[in-house]
């Protein structure tokens, strides 16, 4: 590794715990840089600010959970609902790759979730629901086009998509260990797909 290497990751593994002990907004150029045994200018050299030292922590772990999310909703959107019926289980293959995302770097996700207020990335979990939202409406119409009589309970819509979000969420801040979060949240995920099944949909 380059004396330069050497450098930017001890300012990213300094940043990590500075931002996880006091968050974004408290988190300070100065401490962490001397923690890294560097100047504040390096940090400049480095990230340009506070806000690309953040990214240097978190954009990879976030770029993979939209990855995964972004190709579970492409999947969903093929369903054939004229002959889908939702049995226990058959959603876990999200599960099964997303949380060892989250858990791949966890002290990375809990800075996003709880300690990034007043970054760029303080409204990653609103974010995330409106990418949920414009899924979930295709997905719902192609649903409601397979039902007679029935629309998008849109109001519903909505408010699954924070609950969806959210279950992870609480999984991940709640639970360290991924093995236990990946036993835990697969019944939450079947509870939440009967409901969506019964209640995204309301008579025209």
């Amino acid at each position: 590794m380059t004396y330069e290497n050497d450098s930017r990751e001890r300012l990213i593994e300094c940043a990590k715990k500075e931002f996880l002990e006091k968050g974004f907004a408290k988190a300070s150029l100065r401490s962490i840089s001397s923690a890294a045994g560097l100047t504040t200018g390096a940090v400049y050299f480095f990230f340009k600010d506070k806000n690309g030292l953040l990214g240097a922590i978190v954009d990879e772990p976030l770029a993979n959970i939209y990855a995964v999310l972004k190709q579970h909703y492409s999947d969903e959107a093929e369903e054939d609902f004229s002959v889908y019926k939702h049995v226990e289980g058959d959603h876990d293959e999200l599960a099964d790759l997303l949380i060892p995302k989250l858990y791949a770097d966890h002290d990375a996700i809990m800075i996003l979730l709880d300690k990034s207020a007043g970054s760029k990335y303080e409204n990653v979990v609103d974010d995330i629901i409106s990418m949920t939202d414009s899924y979930y409406i295709r997905l719902a119409e192609h649903y409601a086009a397979a039902v007679p009589d029935k629309r998008v309970n849109e109001y519903m819509l909505h408010w699954f998509s924070h609950v969806q979000i959210n279950a992870f969420v609480h999984l991940i801040t709640h639970i360290s260990d991924e093995q236990t979060a990946l036993r835990e949240i697969k019944p939450v995920m079947d509870m939440l797909v009967d409901c969506w099944m019964k209640y995204i949909l309301i008579d025209k």
